[in-house]
């Protein structure tokens, strides 16, 4: 009796279910061939190790986790993981990774966990031994490759947000085997200098860093004596290795960890521009201040002249009249006691406003006439009886400083201003 047919949909599902149940989370070496990409972000390629392949792919959301497929070619070994994965509509399986790395990788990878871990555990990242980064640093060391774009990314970003801090480059390997010991005689030299300088020239924050790449080229900033060379520095450091994504022993030890070179340039001229902004303001409200006290000086000096006194008296002395005008005291001499002894005590008073009034005016007078004396002095043209002269431009202004003469453009008819007249020069180019 024959067994009962399947479906080719059922044991293409039951080997499904068995092979992607008990081939999970594996790890495969092989050479890579036939890599390719999709238009939607997909890697697809063969792993072989010349008796057998077996088909892969490297989804989108995981390229986008191992930017590393970019770096990687036909031949190259690597080490895949993730889990077997059969595809029902063709009957074939495939490795279906999720994490791929270079042969030799995840060695290095091994040995940067394991002294990671071990420097962690000596101390070496804790916060409370982290010194502060000075927020107006006067002058910052660099280390990193003379010629890197690490340098010209921290140069570019200083140039244009610093208002007075110094640089000074210190060149180092950043990359190789010599790499290690370079930057370890740098940064010596550096705090040797820093020991040694005067006080107002010392170091304030010492930067060490270079540009993005693989595990393998960063390396050098995960040296053990490294480490220890930046956790025993006495001048504050910052870490600004690779990108965003990268990291490195240095960026644990050090006391702060910038994610790019540009990233360490802001963060040490942030509070350059917060100061400078602050000083903006503060000069503007001093400028308004001024200019508010001195017209209300003007206001009460205004209230104060001489003429304004006296037009203010005369108005208190008419209206008085009038109020006597009004009592009619011709009228009344008989109702009124003592009306003769009243009228000398007004005269009196009526003297005695008198002798207040030319007493106020001659004080203002005399005020008045230092004033002008003053401003007799201060006048320019008297100054030019001594030998002196002063420049104006076309339309009559005072060019009272060099940065108003280079302002005005060559050929410009200016004024020779003379105790005895006026003469005319011209400006032939720009100083």
């Amino acid at each position: 009796m024959q067994n009962a047919s399947q479906s080719v949909t059922h044991v293409v599902n039951s080997v499904k279910n068995v092979l992607e149940g008990e081939f999970r989370g594996i790890s495969v070496l092989g050479e890579v061939t036939n890599l390719s990409s999709s238009a939607s972000g997909h890697f697809y390629f063969t792993l072989s190790d010349g008796q057998s392949s077996l088909s892969s792919a490297l989804f989108k959301m995981d390229a986008l986790r191992n930017p590393v497929i970019k770096k990687i070619k036909d031949g190259d070994k690597v080490v895949c993981h993730g889990n077997l994965g059969v595809y029902a509509r063709r009957g074939t399986f495939q490795l279906i990774t999720k994490q791929i790395e270079p042969v030799g990788k995840g060695d290095l990878k091994a040995s940067f966990e394991k002294l990671k871990k071990q420097l962690a555990g000596e101390g070496l990242f804790d916060l409370e031994v982290k010194q502060k980064i000075p927020d107006l640093p006067q002058k910052v060391a660099v280390i990193t490759a003379l010629k890197g774009a690490a340098l010209q990314d921290f140069l570019n970003i200083f140039k244009r947000r610093s208002q007075f801090m110094k640089v000074m480059v210190v060149p180092a390997l950043v990359q190789g085997e010599a790499a290690p010991k370079s930057i370890r005689q740098a940064l010596h030299n550096t705090i040797k200098f820093h020991l040694q300088a005067a006080p107002g020239k010392k170091i304030d924050v010492i930067v060490l860093t270079r540009g993005g790449g693989s595990l393998e080229d960063l390396w050098a900033f995960n040296d053990e004596a490294l480490a220890w060379d930046i956790f025993n520095c006495p001048v504050p450091t910052i870490s600004a290795i690779g990108h965003q994504v990268d990291f490195s022993i240095s960026d644990f030890v050090a006391d702060l960890r910038a994610e790019t070179p540009s990233a360490a340039a802001e963060i040490l001229t942030e509070y350059q521009g917060k100061a400078l902004e602050k000083l903006e303001v503060l000069s503007k409200h001093l400028q308004n201040a001024v200019e508010l006290q001195l017209n209300e000086s003007v206001q009460r000096l205004s209230g104060h002249h001489p003429q304004v006194v006296i037009d203010g008296l005369y108005g208190r002395l008419l209206a008085v009249r009038k109020r006597l005008g009004q009592l009619q005291l011709s009228k009344r001499l008989f109702e009124l006691c003592q009306f003769h002894e009243k009228s000398m005590r007004l005269d009196e008073q009526v003297k005695r406003l008198d002798r207040a009034v030319e007493e106020r005016v001659a004080n203002w007078s005399n005020r008045l006439e230092e004033a002008n004396g003053l401003l007799r002095v201060m006048d320019p043209h008297n100054v030019l009886g001594r030998g002196y002269s002063f420049l104006k431009d076309e339309e009559g202004h005072v060019i009272g400083n060099l940065k108003k003469f280079k302002a005005i453009s060559s050929k410009s008819e200016l004024q020779l201003v003379f105790k005895d007249g006026i003469g005319k020069v011209q400006k032939l180019g720009a100083s």
